[in-house]
């Protein structure tokens, strides 16, 4: 039980400068790739941080495992966070590296309430279409067959794979641009549905709380009174069944 709480708070306190080391991870990964003339030397730096940031994640993951008391269940857990930082060893999967930005804020948005969590949905989406567009023009730049050289270009190709509209007119031709199109299509789907879904049951709550004539009770108000007079109702037959009977004045 101690080390179960040690866990928590050791996640509590690392949980702000994850946040920044995921937005340095992103930030040292999208300068090279949208800047493509930068001097060698500010290349070899962006991978040297890259590496160190990808390191203290693992190192961070296996400070959680050994405070975890059941080392078994956290694997089966938490085998995305292991997936993570497993599969971006081979080279066509490299760009999963970018998933430990996600996986730090994905810890805390179960206890969100559903506006925050609406919030962080939309982020994370707009977040995903920006970093896959970064990968899948890491992976086609410089391909003699492929029509993706440029970020606007990638940026518009991420915007219609994850929206499912898939106009044809810009398509991935190496395998690691197609590894993330298939990413970006299952998270899509269920990042989209999540957020239209959401902005529709928002748009109904507004309408019926609208087309409510003011004063109407709900069934709740309605369940309420009821136990009130129920009360009331008691009360006044226990003060009936204490006061004495009246005397018949005849006799």
């Amino acid at each position: 039980m101690e080390s179960e709480d040690r866990l928590r708070r050791w996640e509590q306190v690392t949980a702000y400068p994850l946040t920044v080391l995921s937005v340095l991870f992103i930030g040292v990964y999208a300068w090279p790739i949208l800047d493509p003339g930068m001097h060698p030397a500010w290349r070899h730096a962006c991978e040297a941080v890259d590496a160190a940031i990808w390191a203290l994640f693992c190192v961070e993951y296996l400070v959680r495992l050994r405070l975890a008391r059941q080392k078994s269940w956290f694997v089966r857990s938490h085998w995305f966070d292991l997936a993570v930082l497993v599969l971006p060893v081979l080279r066509p999967l490299r760009a999963l590296r970018l998933l430990n930005a996600f996986r730090v804020m994905h810890r805390h948005a179960a206890h969100w309430t559903r506006g925050r969590l609406a919030v962080y949905v939309i982020s994370a989406t707009i977040l995903i279409v920006l970093v896959a567009a970064l990968a899948v023009l890491e992976a086609e730049r410089g391909h003699p067959d492929s029509n993706i050289q440029s970020y606007p270009s990638a940026l518009w190709w991420a915007v219609c794979t994850i929206t499912t509209v898939g106009y044809g007119d810009l398509y991935p031709e190496t395998l690691e641009g197609r590894m993330v199109a298939v990413a970006l299509m299952i998270g899509g789907l269920g990042l989209i549905g999540f957020t239209t879904g959401s902005l529709a049951s928002w748009i109904v709550d507004r309408i019926s709380d609208t087309e409510r004539p003011a004063g109407m009770a709900t069934r709740a108000d309605i369940a309420l009174l009821l136990r009130e007079v129920r009360k009331l109702q008691a009360e006044v037959a226990d003060l009936k069944s204490r006061s004495p009977a009246p005397q018949d004045p005849e006799r």
